[in-house]
């Protein structure tokens, strides 16, 4: 199935990019490409979006991480890995929402078989005693990883899984950390928010670059 996505710097005001009753992986990594994202609100309609403002994470220069932050790291009280539990992790970020989650089953599905097919990866921090306390999940294609969804089960962890994906992604070359839309615990963690031109600038000089996030 071919499905073509519409020119977004095109959509003046409007941030709604197109509607879908379905979705799949060849969806998915088109709209990625284009700057657009799946946002689902019901089970039965996909609206994908992208929205005019953007929330980023710049990976040229020195992560401002807090200094609470950075002694939450080196405490080490989690230990991290990365794709060793995928399943988990997205289930942790859909039930781990007071207001609702727009992670439908479709939404897991598809990004469960995207992770099967190399392209979502998740991030785990796991405690002393075994249990899954946080993590986060994505997908990484060209030289851009775009941030879905994180959860924490246990103070921090999702603020450390976030270092250490920021650390991956710098080490190999990565040019572009999209974070989607803006919350005040992007923000806390040094997300900024550019416009939406901007972002398709920065994902234009990201495209065609073979960065690889998974041993």
């Amino acid at each position: 199935m071919t499905v073509y996505f519409p020119d977004v710097r095109k959509l003046g005001g409007d941030e709604l990019a197109a509607v879908s009753r379905t979705m799949n992986p060849s969806m998915v990594l088109s709209a990625y490409r284009r700057g657009i994202f799946p946002w689902p609100v019901n089970p039965r309609i996909i609206p994908w979006v992208c929205p005019k403002e953007r929330a980023v994470f710049s990976l040229d220069r020195e992560p401002p991480w807090s200094r609470s932050l950075r002694k939450a790291v080196r405490r080490g009280t989690f230990t991290v890995t990365f794709d060793q539990a995928f399943d988990r992790v997205i289930e942790g970020c859909a039930t781990a929402r007071d207001g609702g989650t727009w992670i439908t089953p479709v939404v897991r599905q598809t990004y469960t078989e995207l992770h099967d097919l190399g392209w979502a990866h998740s991030v785990e921090c796991w405690s002393d005693d075994g249990e899954l306390a946080g993590g986060l999940y994505g997908i990484a294609f060209d030289g851009v990883f775009a941030g879905e969804s994180m959860f924490h089960r246990r103070t921090d962890a999702s603020k450390v899984a976030f270092v250490h994906l920021v650390e991956r992604l710098r080490e190999r070359g990565f040019r572009l950390l999209d974070a989607q839309v803006r919350t005040d615990h992007l923000v806390s963690l040094g997300c900024e928010v550019i416009s939406r031109s901007e972002f398709l600038d920065r994902l234009e000089h990201a495209r065609g670059d073979q960065r690889q996030l998974a041993d």
